[in-house]
C-alpha cells in the first residue's frame, strides 16, 4: 500500500500485529501457495441499520467479502432513539471481528421541517465524543446552517476537537463550497458528477466513491481519479441492501468495480484500505507492514477479488466464504416498540382539489439516485380530490409521524414508482423515519401502515385491502436480528410483490426511502409537508401557471 508494489514475501503475524516481512522462523507457518495478501476492506462511510441488520448480522454478512472495518454514522437510529440508538450501536458492535468506528450523528433531526424521535445537541456530542472508537463527527448535512454560522452548528463543529468531520453538501459551489469546507468539513460522498468532484477534491476535501443499492456514482466519478490524487478518494457504500450484500457482495465488489473501470488493482484496494485509515487517523490499519495490525485477506484473483480466506488480528475469521463462530454482544437497553403513531390521523387523506388553473407539484423519482426532479402537471380530480393517477404513474406519496403520535401527516403525489394498485409502505424514512407510503388507493394505504404498527417496524405491500407481503424490521422499525439470508428473502417477497402490482424499480423500498430526505435535492416530502431542498423552505403542493412537460398517461 505504501510502495505500490506487488512483493512475493512471507508475512511474520505476532499477537495480531504484523511482525515483519520475510523469512521468519514460526510455531505455525500457513502457506498461501502464491496468492494475493492484502489488508482487510474498510467501508469509509455507511449507515448499517440501512442493510435492515443489526452489528452482528451485518458483521457475519460481510466478513467472508473481505470487510474488516467500517466507519458508521448511526444517525438513522439516533433519530429514533437519540443517545440510546448510539449506546445500542456501540455495544452491540464491541468486540465483533470486524471493528465499528464511529462518527457521531450531526444532524438530529436533519432539519426543522421534520419530525424526529430525538434531538442531539452539541451537549449530548460532547458527552458522546471521548468513547471508545468514536472517532468524530458525521455528515454535516445542514450546510445552510454552516454557511450561516449557527452557533449551535458550529458548537457541533468544535466537539470534533481536531478529530474528522464528514461533509453533505450536494451541489454545493463556489465560494459557499470554500467556507463549508473552510469550516473543517474534510470529506465529501454527495458527488455526483465528475466535475463536483473535481471541486470538491481541489477544495481539499477528501472524496468518498459511493455505490450503495440507491445512489450508485462510482463509475460516473472515477475518471477523476489519477495517479497524482488516488490517495485523496476511498470507497464507501452509504447504504446497501440486504439483497445486494448477497447478489454482489461489499466493499470487494467496489474494488472489483473500480479495477473494470480501469484503476489499476493495487490504487483499487488502497483507496478501500489504507487511504481510509489514513484520513480518519485509524492508528496501525489498512496495510502490510511492520506493527499494522493483521487484519488481511487472502485473494485468490487480484482482478476478480476473489476473497478465500479473511484474518482479523492474525486470526482467521471466514473461509471460502463462510464466517466463523462468534458470540454476539446482547445489550440492553429500550430498542423496541417504537412505532408510536396516531392511528385517527389515517382516517383522512384526502387532498382537496387547487383552484381552476392550479397545477399540482409530484415528486418525480430518478432511478438510481437519490436525488429527485420537481415535475408539474395537472392533477386528476374525482369528487372534489385530487387523487392517484395510475395511467400516468402518479400515486399519493404520505408521510406519518411515527414516534410522538402527533398526528401529522404530509401528503404529496410522486412519479416512478410504477404501481397499478395498492400500496407499499415502510418505517424506513430518512432520516426521521416516520412511515413512507405510497399508493394508488388510500384504503391500502392505511392497511399497509397498520401492519407496520403490528409488526413494530418494517416494510408491507397491500392490495384489495389485504396485504400481500411483509417483513418485521422490531429493532427501531430499522433492523432485524435475523440472518442476512432470512432478511433479504422477506424483502424479496415484498419486492415482487410489488412488482405484481406494476413496480418498475428494483427495489422500490430503497427508493422511497429518500423521498423522506429534505436535504438531497429537489423536492421531498416530511410528516410537516412539501419541501423544496434548494429553497430549504416547505411548499405548497399546488401551484398557479402551465404545467412542466410532465407524466402522460401510458
Amino acid at each position: 500500500m505504501f510502495s505500490g508494489a506487488i512483493v512475493q514475501t512471507g508475512i511474520a503475524l505476532h499477537r495480531g500485529r504484523v511482525a515483519g516481512l520475510g523469512d521468519y522462523d514460526a510455531a505455525e507457518v500457513i502457506d498461501l501457495e502464491g496468492r494475493f495478501v492484502c489488508p482487510g476492506f474498510i467501508d469509509g462511510h455507511i449507515h448499517v441499520e440501512s442493510t435492515m441488520l443489526t452489528p452482528p448480522e451485518f458483521a457475519r454478512a460481510v466478513i467472508p467479502l473481505g470487510t474488516t472495518a467500517v466507519v458508521i454514522d448511526p444517525h438513522e437510529i439516533a433519530n429514533v432513539l437519540g443517545e440510546a440508538g448510539i449506546e445500542y450501536m456501540l455495544e452491540s458492535s464491541h468486540g465483533l471481528p470486524v471493528t465499528f468506528y464511529v462518527m457521531l450523528p450531526s444532524c438530529v433531526p436533519t432539519t426543522a421541517m421534520e419530525t424526529a424521535g430525538a434531538r442531539l445537541d452539541s451537549a449530548a456530542l460532547a458527552r458522546l465524543i471521548g468513547r471508545e472508537r468514536v472517532i468524530g463527527i458525521a455528515e454535516m448535512m445542514d450546510y445552510p446552517g454552516v454557511l450561516a454560522g449557527d452557533p449551535e452548528v458550529m458548537a457541533k463543529l468544535a466537539v470534533a476537537g481536531g478529530r474528522r468531520v464528514d461533509g453533505h453538501a450536494p451541489g454545493l459551489s463556489g465560494k459557499d463550497l470554500a467556507a463549508y469546507a473552510g469550516a473543517g468539513i474534510s470529506s465529501e460522498h454527495e458527488c455526483v458528477t465528475a466535475a463536483e468532484a473535481l471541486e470538491k477534491l481541489r477544495a481539499g476535501m477528501h472524496i468518498h466513491l459511493r455505490e450503495g443499492s440507491t445512489a450508485r456514482n462510482l463509475r460516473e466519478l472515477i475518471g477523476v481519479v489519477d495517479a497524482g490524487n488516488s490517495h485523496h478518494f476511498s470507497l464507501v457504500t452509504d447504504d446497501r441492501h440486504p439483497g445486494d450484500l448477497l447478489a454482489e457482495g461489499h466493499i470487494n465488489y467496489l474494488v472489483r468495480l473500480a479495477i473494470g473501470e480501469g484503476v489499476p488493482p493495487v490504487t483499487a484496494i488502497r483507496m478501500a484500505t489504507l487511504n481510509t485509515a489514513v484520513h480518519y487517523g485509524l492508528d496501525r490499519v489498512g496495510a502490510v507492514a511492520p506493527g499494522y495490525a493483521a487484519d488481511l485477506l487472502v485473494l485468490d484473483d487480484l482482478k476478480a477479488v476473489t476473497v478465500s480466506r479473511v484474518f482479523k488480528d492474525g486470526r482467521e475469521v471466514a473461509r471460502d466464504g463462510r464466517a466463523a463462530g462468534f458470540d454476539s454482544p446482547a445489550p440492553g437497553g429500550v430498542i423496541h416498540d417504537t412505532v408510536n403513531i396516531d392511528i385517527d390521523s389515517l382516517e383522512d387523506l384526502g387532498v382537496p382539489a387547487p383552484a381552476p388553473g392550479g397545477r399540482l407539484r409530484v415528486i418525480g423519482i430518478v432511478p438510481q439516485q437519490i436525488v429527485t426532479e420537481e415535475l408539474r402537471t395537472e392533477p386528476l380530480i374525482e369528487n372534489g380530490l385530487a387523487v392517484a393517477d395510475p395511467g400516468r404513474d402518479i400515486l399519493k406519496l404520505t408521510v406519518i409521524e411515527r414516534h410522538h403520535a402527533s398526528g401529522n401527516v404530509g401528503i404529496g403525489f410522486v412519479h416512478g414508482l410504477g404501481l397499478k394498485s395498492g400500496a407499499l409502505a415502510s418505517t424506513v424514512a430518512h432520516d426521521s423515519h416516520n412511515i413512507i407510503a405510497a399508493g394508488v388507493s388510500d384504503d391500502d394505504i392505511r392497511v399497509a401502515v397498520r401492519e407496520l404498527r403490528r409488526l413494530g417496524g418494517g416494510i408491507a405491500v397491500a392490495a384489495a385491502g389485504e396485504v400481500l407481503a411483509s417483513l418485521a424490521l422490531p429493532v427501531a422499525g430499522l433492523m432485524s436480528d435475523r440472518p442476512v439470508a432470512e432478511v433479504a428473502a422477506g424483502a424479496g417477497q415484498a419486492i415482487a410483490a410489488a412488482a405484481e402490482l406494476g413496480c418498475i424499480l428494483p427495489d422500490p423500498f430503497i427508493t422511497m426511502s429518500f423521498l423522506a430526505l429534505p436535504v438531497v435535492p429537489k423536492l421531498k416530502l416530511t410528516d410537516r409537508g412539501l419541501v423544496d431542498v434548494e429553497q430549504f423552505r416547505i411548499v405548497e403542493l399546488f401551484v398557479q401557471g402551465r404545467a412542466d412537460a410532465g407524466p402522460r398517461s401510458g
